[in-house]
């Protein structure tokens, strides 16, 4: 039932006109560009607070730095394996799975090719040659006959 309501709200949904998508993505922007600033204003005031702090302080703030930089590096290697692992995977589906999918596809586009000609060749050549020789037929007797009127058929 739930699923009925969402497909009615999508069909009775106002497709948005390029002008609101437009606005809506300066506007994006803009709050991207803001938010950066404020973050970039108080990595600054951060680091000018830093100059001014004891020894003490300045060496805390660094050795947790140091932590988190540590802490980062592991998760970028961790992602890293895990970028590796589903890049082997990914070669292999490709290589076992599409692979043979495409040679039978080719293979079967190979196929129809050859029926394709085999059908021209054998069926609607003959089919055309034999309309051509009728006509010239019925054309003949039409010459040798003319007492008999033509109809025009109008539709």
């Amino acid at each position: 039932m739930e699923n009925n309501i969402n497909n009615q709200e999508l069909l009775t949904k106002p497709i948005e006109s390029p002008e609101k998508t437009a606005s809506g993505s300066k506007k994006n922007l803009m709050i991207g560009i803001v938010v950066g600033v404020i973050v970039l204003a108080l990595i600054i005031v951060a680091i000018v607070s830093l100059f001014r702090a004891d020894l003490e302080t300045t060496s805390r703030v660094r050795d947790i730095f140091i932590i988190f930089m540590a802490l980062e590096s592991l998760v970028i290697g961790v992602t890293l394996i895990i970028l590796i692992t589903q890049l082997a995977v990914l070669i292999n589906l490709v290589k076992n799975e599409i692979k043979p999918i495409l040679d039978n596809t080719q293979e079967t586009v190979n196929t129809l090719k050859g029926t394709t000609t085999f059908i021209s060749n054998n069926l609607a050549e003959p089919v055309i040659k034999l309309n051509g020789y009728l006509a010239g037929l019925k054309q003949f007797f039409d010459l040798m006959n003319p007492g008999t009127k033509k109809t025009n058929k109008k539709s």
